[in-house]
Formats: C-alpha cells, structure tokens, sequence
C-alpha cells in the first residue's frame, strides 16, 4: 500500500470532479485498508468518499482563487 495519490493541482488548470472523486476513492480506501468494504461498512465508507472529495474541491476552488 505504498502507491501515492496522483497530485490534482497543477498550476492553474481546473480538476473535473470525477478526478477528485477517484482521489477521494483511493485515500479513502487507504485510512480504511478496504478497496471494497463489506455491505455492513458500505454506506459510511461511500459517505466518507463523498466528505473527502467534497472538502477537497473546495480545498482547490480556494486555491484558485487565490491565483487569479
């Protein structure tokens, strides 16, 4: 499990939503140690998913801001 998350911000250029989603999706399944959780586990794991890559765009929405 030593694969790193591919960087999202590069310059200025915009990150479509679903990239941010996968990143979201492989960090998630790092902190978890699932790549698929069980059907008990399923509903917080996509929420956590869903947290993450929402921060996280507006984590990159703020930084492009302060770009321009």
């Amino acid at each position: 499990m030593c694969r790193s998350i591919k960087r999202l911000r590069e310059g200025g250029d915009v990150v479509p939503d679903e990239e941010i989603r996968e990143a979201a999706l492989q960090y998630v399944r790092k902190v978890s140690g699932f790549r698929q959780p069980s059907a008990r586990h399923a509903e917080a794991f996509e929420r956590a998913v869903q947290e993450v890559a929402t921060s996280s765009k507006e984590l990159l929405d703020a930084i492009a801001r302060e770009l321009v």
